[in-house]
């Protein structure tokens, strides 16, 4: 009967999790229980007021509402004006300085520098054609016969230019002779640069580049050159030259006359030896430079081949021969 003796709601007499020393301290506590807890207490403890941190102080703004920039669209169309004009100014400037360039490489020529003959004016409006400078591209052993050959040319310039004047004296004199000072201005206004062109510039090219082609059609123009300075001595009636025979022709009616003429006689028989005795030496130091007639054919043929003219014409030439063979076997 003692198991029916026992209270079955009693507290076990075993061991009581619940009797450790740590757990009845805690809940023997002044700590109110949680039924009795009051959140707002009449007189605040201190030291929960002593456990209190103040908020830190914020270093952000409160967020503001910017109003609204965009452009209106007037705005943005002229903007956008602006900007095409700004762009059109500049590519007006950029092409101008393209032309301004091209001119100048143009009138630099193929040696990359800027032409300094015949030596005008800077206001004149025609420029100079051509480089020409004697101690920078001629060889020294050639300078001074290339130099006599300028000075030669300018000298047959001055010769023409008196026999102009001479003819029209002549022609004052006696009004048959008309056509002497006529012809006396074409040969003045033909031999002038064709001198020049025709045998100048190449013996200056052949003793620039030692070119064999430049050579010998040198060669070939100065000998036409020196019969026409040996013609033109010799004075032909009606032929536009003051020479020996039209002088002593003039000079029994007029010695005024007579006298100019004789005067120009002896610059044109000036004009004829020099050329004479400059052909010698030329042809002397074109021996020298070991230049030949194949040398002279093979620079001809690669001169020819390379020049962008002759491309152009071969390949018209070529388009319109195939075109005329297709049409024909249609």
């Amino acid at each position: 009967m003692s198991d029916f003796d026992n209270n079955p709601f009693a507290e076990p007499v075993g061991d009581n999790p619940f009797n450790d020393p740590s757990v009845t301290q805690v809940t023997r506590s002044a700590v109110d229980p949680v039924e009795q807890y009051n959140p707002f207490p009449a007189h605040p403890t201190g030291s929960l007021a002593a456990q209190t941190t103040p908020a830190a102080p914020s270093h952000f703004q409160p967020a503001v509402l910017q109003p609204s920039t965009d452009p209106s669209p007037q705005a943005t169309a002229a903007a956008a004006q602006a900007n095409l004009l700004k762009q059109q100014e500049e590519l007006e400037r950029k092409a101008a300085e393209l032309d301004r360039r091209e001119q100048e490489l143009q009138s630099r020529g193929s040696t990359g520098k800027e032409n300094n003959w015949p030596p005008l004016p800077k206001f004149f409006p025609i420029k100079p054609c051509f480089y020409q400078d004697f101690s920078e591209e001629i060889p020294p052993e050639y300078q001074r016969v290339c130099k006599m050959m300028y000075y030669l040319w300018m000298f047959n310039c001055v010769t023409l230019f008196l026999n102009l004047l001479a003819c029209l004296a002549y022609f004052t004199t006696d009004a048959t002779y008309g056509v002497d000072f006529g012809l006396s201005i074409l040969w003045l206004i033909l031999f002038t640069p064709c001198s020049f062109l025709c045998w100048y510039r190449p013996v200056y090219k052949a003793f620039k580049t030692d070119s064999s082609f430049s050579f010998f059609f040198f060669f070939f123009v100065f000998f036409c050159q020196v019969v026409i300075f040996v013609i033109q001595a010799v004075g032909i009636p009606k032929w536009g030259n003051s020479g020996w025979i039209a002088a002593f022709t003039v000079i029994g009616t007029n010695k005024a006359v007579g006298g100019i003429m004789i005067i120009v006689a002896i610059l044109f028989t000036m004009c004829a030896v020099l050329s004479i005795i400059l052909l010698k030496m030329v042809h002397s130091m074109y021996r020298r430079t070991g230049a030949s007639f194949q040398k002279a054919q093979q620079e001809f043929s690669q001169g020819v081949l390379t020049n962008k003219t002759f491309q152009t014409a071969a390949a018209g030439a070529a388009s319109t021969a195939a075109q005329g063979a297709f049409q024909g076997n249609n």
